[in-house]
């Protein structure tokens, strides 16, 4: 007679490297509109978001990280027009460098508004939020036209002059529902956000 006993032990382990917490820094920029009537009451409304230009990103790292003494040149803020509009904003686009659209405001890119770009004003940082402290008004004048959206330039050699090159773009969009007519007396008012 034969006594068999069997026994086995298994023990097993896992372990766990490169965890870390991780908290990303991605910039999302909001515009809201509405266009005011002569009268004052409210024509339409839209809410958009906006690409943040990688020239605009490389400004605001360089001086949040690298800058010394760094003063904001602007920003401002223009309309897009929709003469000789391609195509959308991308992330390429410069000032000096933007095919596919054209600012508004001259003689030959409708609408027109009172000059210069509008300078932005903004509130402090909370939470991970910047915003212009009030919108800013655009009046207009003389021609009426079809706005595509908006944008914001900045940076050394940025002026609040229609049409300049100069600076350094930090953001465009384009109204979420599509292309709006303003009028001759009319205001287009904008506000925008930033968040992280």
């Amino acid at each position: 007679m034969n006594d068999c006993l069997n026994l086995s032990d298994n023990l097993g382990a896992t372990v766990l490297r490169g965890s870390t917490a991780a908290d990303n820094l991605d910039l999302r920029g909001v515009f809201y509109a509405r266009c005011l009537g002569p009268d004052g009451a409210v024509k339409w409304e839209d809410t958009f978001t906006n690409t943040v230009m990688t020239e605009g990103k490389n400004v605001a790292l360089d001086a949040a990280l690298a800058g010394s003494a760094y003063t904001v040149t602007g920003p401002f803020m223009g309309l897009i027009s929709s003469v000789s509009y391609v195509s959308v904003p991308v992330a390429a686009d410069t000032m000096a460098s933007h095919a596919t659209w054209v600012e508004a405001g001259s003689a030959s890119n409708f609408p027109l508004y009172t000059t210069p770009r509008k300078t932005c004003v903004w509130s402090a940082a909370s939470a991970g939020s910047k915003a212009l402290s009030a919108a800013l008004s655009f009046p207009i004048i003389t021609t009426g036209g079809t706005v595509k959206g908006a944008f914001i330039t900045f940076g050394t050699g940025a002026v609040s002059t229609i049409a300049d090159t100069n600076g350094k773009l930090w953001c465009a969009g384009l109204f979420s529902g599509g292309d709006k007519v303003v009028g001759v007396g009319d205001t287009l008012q904008i506000t925008y956000t930033i968040n992280s």
